[in-house]
């Protein structure tokens, strides 16, 4: 069976505004905490390589297993939002996320294949995202999407809880207690979101199989356009905030601590700079903001190529990079909201979601055999550097015709959208 239009269907919902506030809050919270459970394991990279006599390549490895497959599972978690909500998808990745966490910190540590394998489970956490973007994007107004998918997306910051506690609560209580501790407050928000989560009135449900609004979903454009933008913004967040507290402690030799005390502080400028993005490309648009954060991201980039000291240069150009790339992930989501077709957005987000992902990825296995092969990262940054470069250029060409031929169409026309 083949996608048919999507249908509005009427849903019991929180009365807005502040049930609107309430919804943006718990997916928010929600997001964070999945993605502090997805961050587990990259402060404890560095333990785990002295621990277990990893080569640089394994230990990077070792953190991208959760990033590639939360990445890849957010397509058919996104679709699968578009078609139950919000209110049943939550709750239910929460709680999945459990079993690998547990897992992991009962008796899944001990070796390099049961790391990977628990870590490979873990990534149903990073599939959090596509549960919150067409669940908070349905509660709110086109012009303020940008700005509320923006807050959503400050969730992100999960991996910040993660950097700023695992290493002291394994210092404290042993390897078993981060991911006991996130286990509990994952199973509490849990039962939180079943209770209280609702979907927005008139929330559009697509008829159809799933494969079926897959393929209509890959026929769109802006599924493309989107997912490119968001593979380098997104993506270089997250392959900073899982290879970051490997690459100070091998270029700067800082202790494994000051390196994830350092990432949680990136991933902190990160956080508040998305929903900046969002509400900056509300007044302005998104192509204007991705611009000039990928802009900024090409001279971040070219100027820690030098590898300059820390405690001055090197720390700037690493809290610029972060502003831009947080900047750059809320102007993309800002985008979807602006161009993807109603009872499409969570599978355009599922799928954007997913290369950003992927694009997050590659950088730490990339940055890990680099150094292994030169005994440096310089010629990984020169390559982030080309890459936001072609990103900027892609930008101001493509994206920026697709988004000013989409303003001259009605915008109330879902078959507009399909063509931007």
């Amino acid at each position: 069976m083949t996608a048919q239009t999507p249908q509005p269907t009427s849903h019991t919902g929180a009365g807005a505004p502040a049930g609107r506030v309430l919804m943006l809050a718990l997916a928010t919270i929600g997001f964070a905490l999945n993605f502090w459970a997805w961050a587990l394991l990259s402060p404890l990279g560095p333990h785990f390589k002295e621990s277990l006599r990893l080569t640089s390549f394994q230990q990077a490895l070792l953190v991208a297993v959760p990033v590639i497959v939360g990445s890849l599972g957010r397509v058919p978690v996104g679709a699968l939002t578009d078609r139950f909500g919000g209110r049943v998808m939550f709750p239910l990745v929460s709680a999945a996320t459990i079993v690998p966490v547990l897992y992991l910190g009962l008796v899944g540590h001990t070796s390099l294949i049961a790391l990977l394998a628990g870590g490979f489970f873990l990534g149903i956490g990073g599939t959090a995202f596509a549960v919150g973007v067409p669940f908070v994007g349905a509660w709110f107004p086109p012009e303020r999407r940008g700005l509320a998918i923006g807050v959503f997306g400050a969730g992100m910051g999960g991996t910040a809880i993660s950097a700023l506690t695992t290493v002291n609560l394994v210092k404290a209580d042993g390897v078993a207690a981060p991911f006991v501790v996130t286990a509990i407050v994952l199973a509490v928000y849990a039962v939180v979101a079943a209770a209280l989560l609702r979907d927005a009135p008139g929330r559009v449900v697509p008829t159809g199989s799933m494969a079926g609004q897959l393929r209509a979903t890959a026929r769109l454009s802006v599924t493309w356009r989107a997912s490119a933008l968001y593979a380098v913004a997104f993506g270089g967040y997250v392959a900073f905030s899982v290879y970051l507290p490997t690459y100070l402690k091998t270029g700067y030799a800082l202790t494994p601590a000051d390196a994830a005390n350092r990432m949680a502080g990136f991933v902190l400028v990160a956080v508040v700079m998305r929903p900046v993005g969002g509400w900056l490309s509300d007044r302005w648009g998104p192509t204007r903001v991705l611009s000039a954060a990928l802009t900024v991201i090409v001279l971040g980039a070219a100027v820690q190529s030098f590898t300059p000291a820390l405690a001055g240069l090197g720390t700037m150009a690493f809290l610029v990079m972060a502003a831009a790339l947080g900047a750059a992930s809320g102007a993309t989501f800002a985008l979807v909201a602006l161009v993807a077709p109603a009872g499409r957005v969570g599978a355009v987000s599922g799928v954007v979601g997913a290369a950003g992902g992927l694009g997050g990825f590659v950088p730490p296995l990339v940055m890990g055999s680099l150094y292994g092969a030169y005994g440096s990262y310089a010629v990984g940054l020169v390559l982030l550097a080309l890459v936001a470069a072609g990103a900027l250029a892609f930008t101001l060409t493509s994206v920026r015709r697709a988004v000013g031929r989409l303003a001259t169409r009605p915008p109330t026309s879902l078959e507009a959208s399909h063509h931007v």
